[in-house]
């Protein structure tokens, strides 16, 4: 045989030692950080729910899911072991800001201005500068011609009108 026709299947060969590798790798991470957990640790199980660890035995944890609520788990069950903060954030709602408060930043640009003065001369220039969103012509004309271009508006409206077919309730003469 030639090399040629062995190299798809060292290929083969190869991808799947690759896969083999990862996924006992990924399963010595879980096991260990499922070693790691201890009392107190907040974790989220594989089905979902989150609970803090009362007791660590050897096959099994005991979770403490609410006041009063304690749950037998197997060590398999746990999905994963979360830090303080994140467990507090997706449990109790509590966000840990490790920033300061005058790092927020601002829902709009009126808190950026120096001082409120400049944002009242900004609004009255803008006031005074305001644009006219009307069409130009229709100011233009004269207006004596106001009258006579409403009734042929309204012709026009009128023959747009018959041209449309009218909408009725379903009660139609059609066969």
């Amino acid at each position: 045989m030639s090399l040629v026709t062995l190299l798809p299947f060292i290929v083969l060969i190869g991808a799947m030692f690759l896969m083999t590798r990862s996924a006992k790798k990924k399963q010595q991470q879980a096991a260990s950080m499922r070693n790691d957990m201890q009392p107190g640790s907040g974790v989220r199980t594989i089905g979902g729910m989150y609970a803090t660890v009362k007791e660590v035995n050897e096959d099994t944890v005991l979770l403490d899911a609410a006041p009063g609520v304690e749950l037998l788990f197997a060590k398999n069950a746990i999905g994963a072991v979360l830090s303080d903060d994140e467990y507090n954030r997706i449990v109790h709602g509590i966000e840990h800001d490790l920033k300061s408060d005058s790092d927020v930043v601002p829902d709009d640009a009126s808190s950026l201005s120096e001082t409120d003065e400049s944002a009242d001369e900004a609004a009255a220039a803008s006031d005074e500068k305001s644009v006219d969103l009307g069409k130009k012509d229709t100011a233009e004309e004269p207006a004596d011609d106001a009258p006579a271009k409403a009734d042929a508006e309204s012709e026009a409206a009128e023959a747009k009108s018959d041209d449309e077919p009218k909408k009725t309730d379903g009660d139609s003469d059609a066969k």
